[in-house]
């Protein structure tokens, strides 16, 4: 067996991240807090006031799993493990863990003074209910747990998975967001969709859920039986629920909030905000996340189907315009399909700069006729329209037609499951790793009518499929990437889609708020470390 962490890493980790200064900003890219400032000593109380955009459906983190969800209740539900923003797993409820030499078995050491919010202590019997649970309610849990032949608790404070066949990524599916722990005193053998602790949760972490005012705020208090000592530092959360993207701005800007967190405000509003005097600016806090946005090019039918007419399109797209002038200089142009956060990224695999004439070329050869084709923009706002009616006209410069096809959320989400639509933009996560967040949009099993965020397109390769497969099989590293690299030779070669951009969504702050963000989800569960310089 071989130990990979230890709680007093985790502490070491810890007081090292305590010691980085923010700064404030000083122009429209985002900045990340800086190394080497006087190291400061966190203090104890405060009241953070946060948005929240939009108000979630609800907080049951095991039965709802959308982003407002996750943002707020990953401070009060926590995983078996944290990672960092380099994607490091790092102690949570687990505060050691062993992986067997044959990548088969994972044996988790569990923090032995955890409670759950109402008292009951938490233990291993929590964690085999909590797989059990969020198999039945969690699609993406349920993926990630489809290898584990077995999971055995052998004390109160042992668990062991033990897998059918080696899966590399399963060392990090164990955040709060994927796998949250649910209190098996309060779930088993009831309904979980009607339990009413499903409207006061109760969770293992640094916060507690008090009150939430519809349509105004959702307050959470300090866990003081929190099970690492002396987090954490502030009093209580306000979650504001503001509706109108212009008084989330003007909110922040009158003080009465202090922390929009990335995507809270519109994109052209993030300049003018962070220049605020006692602002500060980060893009960090997304690593795991790893949002890769791209055009779903039909591969089906109509002059989507030709790779020489879907190579057109993504030499026809000026990335470096859409980041600098559409996202004011936020994130990075995509090379490929795998983000430059996420495991086995090779930087020296992209290509498809912007060449209008190379466009030009391989349309012709594509045997294109002028055809008018649907452009379908993602309903989230002035930022992706204006994103929208720039890549239509990038397509026109090179001669494809293209109307815009306006739809809300509902209409975009049933026109893409439908697959009707012949160019569609996206943005999907990785989670830090390719067979997590990456094989499902281009594997052929992955080809199924009736979700958004599958394989879309319709790509179909043998090859491709076998290259995922392996490589979510393999133990090692460097066999990882060699497949993970034989998969991005040919799908950049075919073109399945045209990606676009690496988004990166700034969380803006005030100064005085420190050490918020300091792992690979951020503000999802970056409250147990925050504090307030006063």
């Amino acid at each position: 067996m071989i130990r990979l962490a230890a709680a007093g890493t985790a502490l070491l980790l810890t007081l090292a991240g305590a010691v980085l200064a923010q700064t404030p900003k000083a122009g429209g890219v985002a900045q990340a807090p800086k190394a080497g400032g006087i190291a400061q000593v966190p203090k104890a109380g405060g009241i953070a006031n946060a948005i929240i955009q939009p108000e979630p459906p609800g907080l049951m983190l095991g039965l709802l799993q959308n982003g407002p969800t996750q943002m707020v209740a990953g401070n009060i539900y926590e995983g078996l493990l944290r990672y960092s923003e380099s994607l490091e797993p790092r102690p949570g409820l687990a505060e050691s863990w062993e992986v067997g030499p044959d990548g088969r078995t994972y044996t988790f050491h569990l923090v032995r003074n955890a409670t759950w919010h109402d008292g009951k202590p938490f233990t291993a019997e929590d964690v085999l209910f909590s797989v059990e649970f969020l198999k039945q309610t969690h699609p993406r849990a349920r993926a990630n747990m489809a290898k584990v032949a077995s999971l055995t608790a052998p004390d109160p404070y042992t668990v062991v998975f033990t897998l059918s066949e080696p899966f590399g990524p399963f060392l990090g599916v164990f955040e709060v967001g994927s796998l949250p722990m649910i209190p098996k005193h309060l779930y088993a053998g009831t309904d979980y969709k009607t339990n009413p602790a499903n409207t006061t949760p109760i969770g293992t972490g640094p916060f507690l859920f008090k009150e939430w005012k519809k349509g105004a705020y959702i307050r959470l208090v300090k866990n003081p039986a929190y099970h690492v000592a002396g987090r954490p530092y502030l009093d209580e959360i306000y979650w504001h629920v503001i509706p109108d993207a212009a008084s989330r701005a003007v909110a922040f800007e009158t003080g009465k909030v202090d922390i929009l967190p990335g995507g809270s405000v519109e994109n052209f509003d993030v300049p003018r905000l962070s220049q605020l005097k006692g602002a500060c600016v980060t893009g960090k806090g997304w690593e795991f996340f790893g949002p890769h946005s791209w055009l779903w090019l039909n591969n089906r039918q109509g002059p989507t189907a030709s790779k020489a007419f879907r190579q057109a399109v993504s030499y026809a797209i000026d990335r470096d315009f859409a980041r600098d002038v559409i996202w004011n200089g936020l994130g990075k142009p995509a090379i490929g399909p795998i983000s430059s956060s996420t495991r086995f990224f090779n930087p020296g695999l992209g290509r498809y700069a912007y060449d209008p004439a190379k466009a030009k070329a391989l349309l012709k050869e594509s045997g294109y006729k002028g055809e008018t084709l649907r452009l379908l923009p993602v309903p989230y706002g002035e930022t992706w329209q204006r994103w929208a009616e720039a890549v239509k006209q990038n397509l026109e410069d090179v001669g494809i037609r293209t109307e815009i096809v306006a739809t809300d959320v509902a209409g975009w989400n049933q026109k893409t499951s439908d697959w009707d639509y012949d160019i569609a933009f996206t943005y999907l996560y990785q989670y830090g790793d390719p067979a997590l967040g990456v094989a499902r949009n281009y594997v052929s099993s992955q080809i199924a009518k009736g979700s958004p965020f599958n394989n879309v397109e319709g790509y179909a390769n043998p090859a491709v499929d076998e290259a995922f497969a392996q490589a979510a099989a393999a133990v090692s590293p460097a066999e990882r990437q060699a497949l993970y690299d034989r998969a991005q030779t040919t799908l950049i070669e075919d073109a399945p889609v045209a990606w676009l951009l690496e988004l990166q969504f700034p969380t803006i702050t005030r100064c005085k708020v420190h050490d918020l963000v300091t792992t690979g989800i951020g503000v999802n569960d970056g409250f147990r470390d925050a504090w307030i310089e006063r």
